[in-house]
């Protein structure tokens, strides 16, 4: 690969980035002015067919992309067992078929071989490195995580859609307005498919992790009509993982809701006789928030949905006298019912919004950001991060470490997470294999957080860091 290209290898357009689509908006123009306006003897249906047979051409495209990414996360018909990381994605973007890169005075014309053998310049091992990737079985992995679709735009951003996308965290950009026909089509096929699916394959010294997707979007979760068939997707998948030999499942994001499946606890139940170990990582998503919260700090308010991972931190704060404020009336009785006698002192009911300290879930309004004073700090303990409403106040991500630089073959982004960031509930599964645990995490019990919390430094997780240096 040439390492200082020529003039002449870049597009005139490249510098424009995305922005270089723009170009064709005079042309694209004109074309449809003509169809709609002109005489019918004027018009030009050849060119006004560009367009379409344009966009068809870069459908195609992508939909053979991601069959060859959904089956590389497979780990099945592999050419090169290779890691990918993110540099080799952003190099993508700008200027690459095994042999090619392997033997490079071969397969120069890639996926398209007839030239190579006219001209001589197919590598003798092509047919035969082909038909030995055929015999390879699919690899069998030790941790699975079991995720789903966030929001209509969301399958854009997975491994399987487009990696320019996927591997930056996900954010809402207006180009995506546009390809609504496309993200209607595939909100159809997710729902017919009704299928899990993989989308990621990683190496982390001797385990081999896949993650995932369930095809349902997160409003999906809030509706009573469709409990059903996202508990019987889970199972399904819980099912399968078992079959195929896996050790653990991590449950991410809805997949582990108390009004669901009672914290994945309805599984287990149900199959008693699971090998496959369970874990919805509540113990080091509220390790990871005990951990973020300021050296000295006295006093937090905690608001929003009140879970297992909640009533776990205000207990921990309470037996360590940090005083645990609340602003309601039902958090506060949940939350009593798991204190002792000698720590009920420590949880209050307030109306005052005064405090600096914020341990927020689902649930917290922009009204109720609005009061807090200037410089308050939000650390959210529920898997979705809070809208941020105010500049002048600090904000935590979600609960997540830093992953270390062993584990192998990441180049995307978890949901809104930055690079080489995994959330607690991922986190959690990959420690559980490590340290080969026997027990499940999920339903209503937790494994003991400081246990957890240490087995995740020793394995190489870290805090995240602030731009200023600080951890949390």
């Amino acid at each position: 690969m040439a390492s200082n290209p020529g003039i002449l290898s870049y597009w005139p357009w490249k510098h424009l980035g995305s922005f270089k689509y723009l170009i064709l908006a005079p042309w694209a123009v004109h074309s449809i002015y003509s169809f709609l306006f002109k005489e019918e003897s004027k018009r030009d249906l050849t060119n006004f067919f560009i367009l379409p047979f344009l966009l068809w051409r870069m459908l195609h495209n992508q939909i053979w992309i991601s069959i060859s990414r959904y089956r590389n996360a497979k780990g099945n018909n592999l050419l090169v067992d290779k890691s990918l990381q993110f540099e080799q994605v952003d190099r993508e973007q700008s200027w690459f078929h095994s042999l090619h890169h392997t033997q490079f005075q071969t397969n120069y014309c890639l996926f398209m071989p007839l030239y190579d053998y006219i001209y001589g310049t197919m590598d003798k091992s092509s047919d035969t490195l082909y038909e030995i990737s055929l015999k390879k079985n699919e690899k069998v992995p030790h941790v699975v995580h079991l995720t789903h679709l966030t929001t209509l735009d969301s399958i854009y951003h997975l491994r399987l859609g487009f990696s320019f996308l996927a591997s930056s965290p996900h954010t809402s950009k207006w180009y995506m307005w546009l390809m609504w026909p496309l993200t209607l089509l595939s909100t159809m096929l997710t729902w017919i498919y009704g299928r899990t699916f993989v989308v990621e394959r990683n190496q982390f010294g001797m385990l081999t992790l896949q993650t995932w997707v369930i095809p349902k979007y997160s409003v999906q979760y809030f509706l009573r009509s469709h409990e059903n068939s996202i508990n019987d997707l889970i199972e399904q998948a819980t099912l399968e993982a078992e079959k195929k030999g896996v050790k653990v499942l991590s449950l991410g994001l809805l997949n582990q809701g108390e009004e669901l499946n009672g914290y994945g606890g309805v599984y287990v139940k149900r199959n008693p006789q699971l090998k496959i170990k369970v874990v919805d990582g509540s113990s080091l998503a509220a390790a990871i928030v005990l951990n973020s919260i300021p050296k000295g700090t006295t006093q937090v308010l905690l608001r929003g949905k009140i879970t297992k991972v909640a009533c776990a931190i205000a207990v921990d704060l309470c037996k360590q006298g940090i005083q645990v404020a609340t602003l309601q009336q039902d958090e506060y009785m949940k939350i009593s019912k798991f204190l002792e006698m000698i720590s009920e002192n420590s949880l209050i009911l307030s109306k005052s919004y005064s405090q600096k300290i914020w341990l927020v879930g689902d649930r917290l309004t922009e009204e109720e950001q609005l009061k807090v004073p200037k410089g308050t700090l939000f650390i959210p303990y529920s898997q979705f991060p809070p809208k941020k409403f105010r500049k002048d106040c600090l904000y935590h991500s979600t609960p997540a470490m830093l992953i270390p630089t062993s584990l192998e073959n990441v180049h995307s982004c978890e949901n809104w997470l930055p690079r080489r960031v995994m959330s607690a509930w991922r986190i959690a599964g990959i420690v559980h294999a490590l340290e080969g645990w026997n027990e499940h995490e999920c339903g209503y019990t937790m494994s003991n957080m400081e246990k957890v919390w240490q087995a995740s430094l020793q394995h190489g997780f870290q805090p995240l860091m602030f731009p200023n240096g600080s951890k949390y």
